[in-house]
């Protein structure tokens, strides 16, 4: 392609400046003009997306940990936003006329350190469809025995699989969890945000040396599949280049697992209809899947 065909890069449409440390994540509000950044030196920022002009500035988190994560969703109050600091710490925040409340209403300390960050559930919004020249992860056909096996001996709720039991609630309105990588650095941890208490760790410890072999988790997506009463899936890359894919209704084995990548996968992203998403990792590979699973 010639120099003359190309399109001149954009301008933006607003530079916000405020931050004095750099900028780990932002995350738009769900349904308000408004959005959150984080910071390596702890501060989280409001922003009205329509003046271009910061609304609030607090130091959610020290300067030492930073903050490496921001998030928020429709599953929440519509009043709350998420923060995570490299410590492992995550902090629950009401959102108020003048910013955020001056305290977290919950504090989860996971004694972990990592970079990766944390997941919100994430709800099928639109029935949209992958385009051609995606991968399909597919369940084995053990897998698939298992889970039929499962489904037709009645066995679907939660408290028949989770040591400690999640909770028992099919409503997607009500659940209100976050994953991140957990205090062993290649397993998941699933929080309960109205408790503060962990409710899951994968792998269940039958499975933790396999995965061990994997090294760090370095990314995490939680998310419902659609016709599945609002089960959570949960998808992790690792450091070796793979990805483990869950039900947590069955904690003790992932349902698959793929390596699309031949070196750390550094993201993870489910698409709106919860029925695919893509990888990105430090072999320069983007990689666009479907999610196949039986129903």
């Amino acid at each position: 392609m010639s120099s003359k065909s190309k399109r001149p890069p954009p301008d933006p449409v607003a530079v916000l400046r405020g931050h004095r440390a750099s900028v780990a994540d932002a995350c738009f509000h769900p349904s308000r003009p408004i959005l959150f950044t984080g910071s390596s030196d702890g501060e989280l920022r409001i922003w009205d997306t329509i003046q271009h002009r910061t609304v609030s500035s607090s130091w959610a988190h020290s300067a030492a940990h930073g903050i490496i994560a921001v998030a928020c969703s429709s599953l929440l109050e519509t009043n709350k936003i998420i923060s995570q600091g490299r410590d492992g710490t995550v902090k629950c925040w009401d959102i108020e006329e003048g910013g955020l409340s001056s305290t977290p209403s919950l504090t989860i300390r996971t004694n972990s350190y990592h970079f990766c960050k944390l997941s919100l559930v994430k709800k099928p919004v639109a029935n949209t469809k992958q385009g051609d020249g995606t991968i399909d992860i597919e369940l084995s056909n053990d897998r698939r025995g298992e889970i039929a096996k499962n489904q037709e001996e009645g066995s679907n709720s939660f408290e028949d699989h989770l040591q400690g039991g999640l909770i028992e609630e099919t409503s997607v309105e009500g659940l209100k969890y976050v994953a991140m990588a957990g205090e062993q650095s290649s397993e998941i941890e699933l929080w309960d945000l109205n408790t503060g208490e962990r409710s899951v760790r994968l792998p269940q410890d039958n499975f933790v040396g396999s995965i061990k072999q994997r090294g760090m988790c370095m990314a995490v997506q939680s998310f419902l599949l659609p016709g599945l009463e609002g089960f959570l899936n949960v998808l992790a890359g690792y450091e070796d280049g793979s990805i483990l894919w869950w039900d947590i209704r069955y904690p003790g084995v992932p349902l698959t697992s793929v390596k699309f990548h031949s070196e750390p996968v550094l993201s993870l992203c489910i698409d709106g209809s919860c029925n695919g998403g893509i990888s990105g990792a430090a072999d320069d590979k983007i990689v666009l899947y479907n999610l196949d699973y039986p129903t």
